[in-house]
């Protein structure tokens, strides 16, 4: 009769415990991050007696949850590349709207501010189009100003972001610690604390939104997690921490690094393989650079061609004398490594300046200067935008800049980053504010004789290049010769200093080409005779000469931004404003429309992976229910064998009265 009870008894218990289970999974059936958990029963082991063994009913083993490791990972690195993907998104379409296309953008403000030359070219002495000229240039160092202005506050709102998210990490990472104390002292009693490990690896989870995670599992039920390439974030109970410092070579930039006793270990971005961490790291050092490196190139190069353009010509003061700048912009940085030798008062022992010589030169990049350690004396200069490496020395000029060591050169572990333009467009503005600074004449006036048999009369002329143009050579005088069959005209120019013979092409210039290069072109139209003459001679009424303002027109199309020397006298070809402005909102566009698509790839590939995760350790409330009603039944089938035992045991009792 005890063992009739004892069954009835276990197997209500069984039962019910196996009816709380499936309770607890419907109650947690959107708990992010719950597993389902299932009772194990197995059978009690049975007595044996002279008629065989008699069973003793049920016993709960334990209570498992379903969990797939592979899958769990797999779900945590797919997230942590969504969330790299998304962060990369986010920053580079803000990045977008900072380069709109058409009338909004810059290399459209360029040319309205190049188009305004027209009028004064018409009318030279006319204050108002001269006026209408600096409103123009006005607006084109407001536009780029503005530009560089936003690219800074993405750059401090990339600061703030990453100062919050590691917050979050360094918080995530002390639960974590403290979690794995639980589990791992509720593992010493033999049993698994399911719902224990469901927080430890939703808090696993949590971190891979910020950075890619790998995962040890030492057996005692704790979790050990690292980053960056196999550094430890949290070991057993033991969490680290992340902090945000600035750049080794730019304050106004941001890395990661984790506290240790003997200083900071910075972390290298480049290791942090997903993550929205990892993504804005990534925005920072390459997308948010390009685009810096992109607008500062573009705003140098034509601003030192126009001031050089505007210094060529003559302007209206009294007396008329040369140009002065019309615009302005930011002087290049060198940014010496916070790690360079300092003497006692932390003054940094070397140092290194740089120069923008050639405008046309100037390169959309920012470079690496260290010490080369074959050659003494030298140093390596490494173009970051293409890793193109060259040795340089003290004084040389390299992409446009020149380079040179004050107080003293680098020392062996000395290192700077150098960027010639990078902080050029933030602080562009006009600075010429008097119309009559504008410098639309030309310095040499061209008068064609009146005694001449052809059709050829002079278009423009204008200096083109100061080192080579000199104003005593004039005036001077140019005599053609006889026509050759290629339908080209020789000539002799006389010039105060000497003679030189060259050969006229129909729709080239003269005076600026090879053999001659006297600094200046000049423009003709129709066709010259023989002995047709053009005399050269020093501008005596600037108000009456629109030389200078012509050339400024020239500028629109002429490729000046960005030219290479790629060796052997070979001179790769530049762009003009418009089209270098075009290829930089291009190149954005591209960034931004790949960063969009790959977010809905590895949006897809989240999805996916997460089905799979929950496929296996998901509560599916339809098979819940259905075993709600099969232990239901088994514990009322429970409950009958006590009734039936208690009615037995009560008719013993009365038998025996």
């Amino acid at each position: 009769m005890a063992n009739l009870l004892s069954v009835g008894a276990r197997a209500m218990l069984a039962n019910q415990a196996a009816l709380n289970v499936v309770g607890h999974n419907i109650a947690n059936a959107n708990t992010p991050g719950y597993s389902r958990q299932q009772a194990v029963l197995s059978t009690a082991i049975a007595q044996f007696t002279g008629g065989g063994f008699i069973g003793k009913g049920v016993d709960v083993d334990t209570v498992t949850r379903a969990y797939n490791r592979f899958l769990s990972n797999e779900a945590n690195g797919a997230r942590a590349e969504n969330q790299r993907d998304g962060a990369l998104r986010d920053n580079l379409l803000r990045l977008e709207q900072i380069f709109p296309p058409g009338e909004e953008g810059l290399g459209h403000a360029t040319n309205q501010f190049l188009n305004a030359m027209i009028d004064v070219a018409s009318r030279p002495a006319d204050p108002a189009t001269r006026q209408v000229v600096l409103g123009r240039a006005k607006e084109v160092a407001a536009r780029f100003a503005g530009a560089g202005l936003q690219l800074e506050n993405l750059q401090v709102g990339i600061n703030t972001e990453l100062r919050l998210q590691v917050k979050q990490i360094n918080d995530l990472a002390r639960q974590l610690a403290t979690v794995n104390g639980e589990v791992a002292r509720a593992m010493g009693g033999g049993q698994v604390p399911n719902d224990l490990m469901d927080q430890r690896d939703k808090l696993v989870n949590d971190i891979s939104q910020y950075l890619a995670v790998s995962t040890v599992e030492p057996g005692d039920g704790t979790v050990s997690v690292f980053i960056g390439g196999g550094q430890k974030l949290v070991l057993g109970q033991q969490a680290e921490q992340l902090v945000v410092e600035a750049d080794p070579f730019d304050p106004a930039r941001s890395r990661l690094a984790l506290v240790q006793p003997r200083g900071n270990l910075p972390l290298d971005a480049s290791l942090l393989n997903g993550g929205s961490t990892a993504g804005l790291l990534n925005f920072q050092n390459n997308d948010l650079q390009v685009a810096r490196n992109g607008i500062g190139q573009i705003a140098t190069a034509m601003s030192m061609r126009i001031n050089g353009q505007q210094q060529l010509g003559l302007d209206l003061s009294n007396p008329p004398g040369a140009g002065v700048p019309i615009f302005a912009v930011g002087a290049g940085r060198v940014l010496p490594a916070n790690t360079n030798a300092r003497d006692g008062a932390g003054q940094f022992l070397s140092g290194v300046a740089i120069e923008r010589v050639d405008a046309n030169f100037l390169q959309a990049s920012s470079y690496i200067l260290k010490s080369d350690p074959a050659n003494a004396g030298q140093y390596l200069l490494t173009r970051e935008s293409d890793g193109l490496t060259r040795t340089v020395s003290d004084g040389d000029v390299v992409d446009g800049f020149r380079i040179s060591f004050t107080p003293a050169p680098p020392g062996q572990f000395d290192q700077y980053r150098l960027e010639p333009v990078a902080a050029a467009a933030v602080d562009m503005k006009r600075v010429l504010d008097q119309p009559q600074g504008i410098a639309a004449a030309s310095p040499l006036t061209a008068t064609a004789d009146r005694n001449n048999t052809g059709s050829a009369s002079v278009d423009s002329v204008y200096a083109v290049d100061a080192t080579t143009f000199v104003a005593a050579d004039y005036p001077a005088e140019l005599l053609f010769g006889t026509a050759n069959p290629d339908g080209t005209v020789n000539y002799q120019l006389t010039t105060q200093t000497g003679v030189y013979n060259g050969v006229w092409r129909p729709g080239e210039p003269l005076g600026n080409e090879a053999g001659i290069a006297l600094g200046f072109e000049m423009r003709l139209t129709g066709v010259p005779k023989e002995n047709d003459r053009i005399t050269l001679e020093p501008t005596r009424f600037p108000q009456q000469n629109n030389g200078n303002a012509k050339a400024f027109l020239d500028l629109q199309e002429e490729g000046f931004v960005g030219q290479r020397d790629v060796g052997g006298g070979v001179i790769a070809a530049g762009s003009s404003v418009s089209d270098a402005y075009a290829a930089l909102v291009g190149d954005i566009g591209t960034r931004t429309q790949s960063a969009v698509f790959l977010e809905q790839v590895s949006s897809n590939v989240v999805s996916q992976a997460e089905s799979a995760r929950d496929g296996a350790a998901g509560v599916n409330l339809d098979e819940e229910a259905a075993r709600l009603l099969q232990f239901q039944q088994a514990y009322q089938a429970s409950a009958r064998i006590l009734q039936v035992a208690q009615a037995v045991f009560d008719e013993m009792i009365s038998v025996l009265r």
